[in-house]
């Protein structure tokens, strides 16, 4: 392998886009569904009790919240995609999933609830746990250069 860069490297490039679409297809699949009101509800709960997003319901409805988070998780999903073809865009892509990722990981630890012991393991609703690997990915690809 003298010579070639991880960038290069053909597993590494199908590693890479695995992830590029996983990621985009994960963000699309739930932004559309944020359009739900069984996902504006299921939400709720977790941008109420959080510090830089409680104040939403005073300002909007809640199926209002929900559609402005899926319209910011479908546009990172189409960052995403188009970046494929347009580096440019790599780097807004995971400017959007750091913060995207940063906060939802965050509602692990501000979410009345969210914990619970289970056979004595502390658990948590493990939908969000996926966001920790997403948020590598972001930062990632924000450091990319090509």
């Amino acid at each position: 392998m003298v010579g070639i860069t991880h960038e290069t490297h053909s597993t590494y490039k199908l590693g890479y886009y695995i992830s590029l679409f996983g990621a985009a297809l994960i963000l699309l699949w739930i932004g559309i569904f944020k359009f739900t009101p069984t996902e504006a509800a299921a939400i709720k709960p977790l941008v109420e009790n959080h510090f830089l997003t409680f104040f939403a319901y005073k300002v909007m409805s809640v199926q209002a919240v929900s559609n402005l988070i899926g319209t910011i998780e479908i546009i990172i999903a189409l960052l995403l995609i188009f970046s494929a073809k347009f580096a440019v865009l790599k780097r807004y892509a995971g400017i959007g999933m750091i913060i995207t990722f940063l906060i939802t990981l965050s509602y692990i630890f501000t979410t009345p609830g969210m914990w619970k012991i289970v056979d004595g393991v502390p658990v948590t609703d493990f939908f969000i746990v996926k966001d920790l690997m997403l948020l590598g990915f972001g930062l990632m690809i924000f450091q990319s250069n090509k």
